[in-house]
C-alpha cells in the first residue's frame, strides 16, 4: 500500500508538473499583432493602444508586427495562415477586410479564413489639404477643381484603402476630376502631402490629427455623420455642400480561424476590457477615435455588412486596379 501511494504521489506531482509547465508556456508565448501599416499610420496607432493592455491581461509579451502593402492585406494573409492558437493576432482595418476583397486576387478569404475577436474603434477621415493649397473651405476647394481637370492630385495609403473611396466619391459628386497617387502607407503620403507633391487627401484622423493641430495641413471637412469632438469647426462634407459621402476608417481584433472557442472567448473578454479602461478611451479620443462596443458576434455581422456596403459602392464607383 505504501508502495503504491507513493508511486500514486509522484505521478500527481509530476502531473501537476507537467501542467505547470504547460501554463508557465502558454503565459509567456509572445502574441504577434500583426499590422498592414507602416508604424505611424492610423492601423498601426490602434494597435499599440490595444498591445500595451493586453500583454498586462494575459500576462503574455504582445509584439506589433508591421506588414504594409497590398492595401493591408499581407498582415490579413499571415494572420489567416498562422497557427490558430491565439498567438497571432491580426489589427485588421476596413481596407484589408472589407475593400481590398473586391479588388485584389487574395490567397485568404477575410469572411472564412479569420475569426472576429472585437471591434476596437471606428474613425472618420478627414479631408485635408496643404499649405499651397489656397482653399479655405469645401466650396472653394471644389471650384478650383472643377477649373483645373485633372490637375489636382490626392493621395491614398494604396489602392483600395478608405481614401482611395472618398476621393473617387468626392470626384463623381462634384462633378470633378482628380488624380489618385496611392501610397504604400499613410505616413509616407503625408510626407508628400505636406512637402506639396499633392494637393489633398481624405486621411484616417489618427494619421493626421498632429499635422493638423501643427498647421501643417488644413482640415476643410470631415467624411461622417457629425463633427468630430477634436475638430468642432470643422464642417462635416453634407454641411459643407458635398452630401451622400460617409467614410470612416475601423479597426477590429481578428484571430485565425479555427481558433479554440475558449481562446476567441479569453481575446474578446481581454479587449472587452481594454476598451472600458479610462487611459484607453483617452487615448483613443486623443486620435478622434471612438471606442468599439461590438462583441464577437455583433463584430462577425458588422464586418459582413461592411464587406457588403463596399463591395456594392465600388461597383458604382467603377474603381479597379490602377
Amino acid at each position: 500500500m505504501k508502495r503504491w501511494m507513493t508511486g500514486a504521489f509522484a505521478g500527481v506531482m509530476g502531473l501537476a508538473a507537467a501542467m505547470a509547465t504547460g501554463v508557465h508556456a502558454q503565459d509567456t508565448r509572445p502574441v504577434r499583432m500583426m499590422v498592414g501599416a507602416a508604424p505611424g499610420g492610423g492601423t498601426d496607432v490602434m494597435a499599440r493602444i490595444v498591445s500595451d493592455k493586453l500583454a498586462a491581461i494575459l500576462k503574455q509579451p504582445v509584439v506589433v508586427d508591421n506588414r504594409p502593402g497590398a492595401s493591408n492585406t499581407i498582415a490579413a494573409d499571415i494572420t489567416a495562415k498562422a497557427a490558430p492558437d491565439g498567438n497571432t493576432l491580426l489589427m485588421g482595418v476596413v481596407t484589408s477586410q472589407a475593400i481590398a476583397p473586391h479588388l485584389l486576387k487574395l490567397q485568404f478569404n477575410p469572411l472564412k479564413d479569420l475569426a472576429p475577436v472585437g471591434l476596437v474603434s471606428s474613425v472618420p477621415n478627414v479631408l485635408v489639404v496643404n499649405n499651397q493649397v489656397p482653399a479655405q473651405d469645401v466650396k472653394a476647394l471644389v471650384a478650383q477643381i472643377q477649373a483645373n481637370p485633372d490637375k489636382f492630385r490626392y493621395s491614398s495609403s494604396g489602392v483600395g484603402s478608405t481614401q482611395h473611396l472618398a476621393g473617387a466619391a468626392f470626384a463623381r459628386q462634384i462633378h470633378g476630376k482628380l488624380l489618385h497617387v496611392p501610397y504604400k502607407s499613410s505616413s509616407s503620403a503625408l510626407v508628400d502631402l505636406m512637402g506639396g507633391q499633392v494637393d489633398m487627401s481624405f486621411e484616417t484622423m489618427p494619421s493626421v490629427i498632429n499635422h493638423i493641430k501643427a498647421g501643417k495641413l488644413r482640415a476643410l471637412a470631415v467624411t461622417a455623420d457629425q463633427r468630430s469632438a477634436l475638430l468642432p469647426n470643422v464642417p462635416t462634407l453634407a454641411e459643407a455642400g458635398v452630401p451622400g459621402i460617409q467614410m470612416n476608417a475601423w479597426y477590429g481584433v481578428y484571430a485565425p480561424a479555427g481558433a479554440p472557442p475558449a481562446t476567441l472567448q479569453k481575446l474578446s473578454a481581454a479587449l472587452a476590457t481594454i476598451l472600458k479602461d479610462p487611459d484607453t478611451v483617452r487615448r483613443l479620443n486623443d486620435v478622434g477615435a471612438l471606442p468599439g462596443t461590438l462583441n464577437a458576434t455583433q463584430f462577425d455581422a458588422f464586418s459582413r455588412a461592411e464587406y457588403a456596403r463596399y463591395g456594392k459602392l465600388i461597383a458604382e464607383l467603377g474603381v479597379k486596379l490602377d
